[in-house]
């Protein structure tokens, strides 16, 4: 127990060290190559004048993470994308590499070897028609009317989810105006193409979308394309200001449109088509939020999709209120402290298009995007600030805790469960149109958020004897696990991430290690648990034929997960548990953290995936100091909801 002692005191002064002046923590975020290469197409699309420093390094970062297979993964070891490498080799023959250089000749015949560029998704089907590579007859019609489109209709922006919305709406504006990129450098990608890419016709179906609904929105996108060229000019022209409303509205500062990197990037070329210039105000704090995405290091940069103070610093306190110590505890309550004054009370949001009448409360995950908090962020700091508010015995966060439980309990979808920033947004037909053949158009409930807020209502003591929406979301987890005991993960990769946040809202609701749903869970993590002591998996376990858990190396965040998800099912004193927290040991590195290059969190399944780089920083001192903390206890069950 000394040395464990010392690991932890290690880690702990670490992870202080990385506290910012004022009382946050922000730690990098990491995607794949698809964002950095948008952002280097971004700057010659608006024509400027690009850092050729900052160009340089994105080019070494692009270079560096190529895969074997000679094109670009979503994540680390990953599978082909031709989506990203598409981009990827875009944006380096942008940035001057010689085509014949051996990565480019290698990713070229690697993307035609995979039937070339017009196998791209409809994303990168726009971009390469905002360039001329491809007519816009290859991206699906989105007419900009559609945002006048009533809720009850069977297509609305309000049954979207909110990155789908904000990123559509100056969509809308682009694809009916049409620029064409200014593209200084006259580069073209002509060469990745098996057939003349002005030939190239409308998207096929995706492996999730079913033959009778895409075939039934595929004739519904042929008439739209028939009669766009006569849609009346009155309404058109009041479509796109209602579109441009929309996005003003908005526009959050240099925090960027919904704060993502997508719609913050639709919105300047947006701005641009319609005619502002560069230092038109709007425009010009809309350009800035994309600067404050970038990384740029001694030797490499690249492009954040956005940024995650808010989800960084709670879970931060949570590590530190864990580890314990008074410097601990005082830098967690500074944390919790710049936390407070972020909440959002004053604004109703998108979300209240489907809950009217409920009170704002809620945080969102980056610095500010009042519009669109979302139930994660909210649950796990009311949690954090519920502890700290046991330990020290004072009311300074009695308000927002209050206010944030009010606004989680208001969100809960009819189905019992939770989704991230909308209630019941559950239209799965939408799923099926051309647009959506990433399959990420919606934000239904999922295991994860609902277990996080299952956690904070139990925490604040209600129980699904005195509370229906207890009882509901405990059924929800209950209804929604898989045969073999395990729980999916939507943000977090993935059935370790889901297991791990479900039997931690379920210990805190009240079951044991007695109920079958929670000895199932143990078994499970337990079986699966790599011979080296540590957890594993990666992106592949999205795949739709998913047919149980395939080993994957062992990562220190996910076997943080499974160490906290086994002593929340009550299993502290087994020999998996041990054994797990000897890897972390061993594995910590000279600094006190732990070294991960592998990718543990997801954006989109199957689509977008993400590196926390906090990750490995915080979720490993926080298990091995609840292990320390419970072995020392009489009481093995863990008191709190995460």
């Amino acid at each position: 127990m000394a040395a464990l002692e010392t690991h932890i005191r290690k880690a702990t002064d670490a992870l202080l060290s990385y506290q910012q002046p004022d009382g946050h923590w922000v730690f990098e975020l990491e995607a794949d190559a698809t964002i950095p290469s948008e952002y280097v197409l971004l700057v010659h699309h608006l024509g400027e004048t690009p850092d050729l420093e900052v160009e340089r390094k994105i080019g070494v970062y692009l270079r560096r993470i190529q895969g074997e297979h000679g094109g670009w993964p979503l994540f680390q070891d990953g599978d082909f994308d031709i989506s990203a490498s598409v981009k990827a080799y875009f944006a380096l023959k942008m940035i001057g590499d010689d085509p014949e250089a051996p990565h480019m000749r290698r990713a070229r015949e690697a993307i035609l070897a995979h039937g070339g560029g017009s196998k791209v998704n409809v994303f990168t089907r726009i971009q390469l028609a905002l360039y001329g590579v491809v007519p816009w007859n290859a991206v699906p019609v989105m007419p900009p009317e559609v945002i006048f489109l009533p809720r009850w209709a069977p297509f609305t922006i309000w049954k979207v989810s909110y990155w789908a919305r904000t990123t559509i709406v100056p969509l809308l504006v682009l694809q009916t105006l049409k620029p064409k990129a200014r593209n200084p450098r006259g580069v073209t990608i002509d060469e990745l193409f098996l057939e003349p890419p002005a030939t190239v016709g409308p998207p096929s179906k995706a492996p999730h979308q079913s033959w009778w609904w895409f075939l039934l929105f595929r004739g519904i996108d042929g008439v739209l394309r028939a009669i766009d060229p006569l849609m009346p000019r009155g309404p058109r022209r009041r479509a796109i200001e209602a579109a441009l409303a929309f996005v003003r509205e908005r526009l959050n500062g240099e925090d960027g449109l919904g704060a993502i990197y997508p719609p913050m990037a639709n919105s300047v070329m947006m701005f641009d088509v319609l005619g502002f210039p560069p230092d038109y105000p709007e425009r010009a704090v809309a350009r800035r939020s994309i600067e404050k995405l970038l990384v740029v290091g001694d030797e490499e940069a690249y492009c954040q999709p956005c940024v995650s103070p808010v989800w960084d610093t709670a879970l931060t306190c949570h590590a530190l209120l864990e580890a314990g110590g008074e410097e601990a505890v005082e830098k967690a309550r500074k944390g919790l402290d710049w936390l407070k004054p972020l909440q959002v009370l004053d604004l109703e949001g998108d979300w209240a298009h489907a809950r009217p009448g409920v009170r704002p409360g809620g945080w969102a995950f980056q610095y500010a995007n009042a519009h669109y908090p979302d139930l994660d962020d909210t649950a796990v700091v009311v949690l954090a600030m519920d502890r700290a508010r046991g330990a020290a015995g004072d009311g300074r966060y009695d308000v927002p805790i209050d206010r944030g439980r009010e606004w989680v309990l208001g969100l809960q979808s009819k189905n019992g469960g939770w989704a991230a920033f909308d209630a019941d947004n559950t239209y799965t037909y939408l799923n099926n149109i051309p647009f959506s053949d990433h399959g990420a158009l919606l934000d239904p409930p999922t295991e994860d958020v609902a277990a996080r807020c299952v956690s904070m209502l139990a925490q604040l003591g209600e129980t699904p004897e005195t509370s229906p929406a207890m009882a509901r979301g405990v059924a929800y987890l209950r209804e929604t696990q898989l045969p073999d005991g395990s729980w999916y993960g939507r943000w977090g990769l993935n059935y370790i991430y889901g297991t791990w946040s479900v039997l931690c809202g379920l210990n805190a609701a009240g079951l044991g290690r007695d109920d079958p749903a929670v000895s199932k869970a143990a078994d499970w993590l337990i079986r699966i648990q790599n011979v080296d002591g540590g957890w594993g998996e990666d992106g592949t376990s999205y795949k739709l034929d998913y047919k149980g858990y395939e080993p994957a190396p062992s990562t220190a965040s996910q076997t943080a997960w499974a160490l906290l998800a086994l002593m929340a099912a009550g299993e502290v004193d087994h020999p998996a548990v041990e054994r797990g927290v000897a890897y972390l040991a061993r594995t910590q590195n000279q600094e006190g953290l732990w070294d991960e290059e592998r990718y543990t969190a997801t954006g989109f399944p199957r689509v977008f995936y993400l590196r926390y780089h906090g990750y490995r920083k915080f979720f490993p001192l926080w298990a091995m100091a609840r292990y320390r903390n419970l072995k020392r206890s009489n009481d093995r069950r863990v008191a709190f909801g995460m």
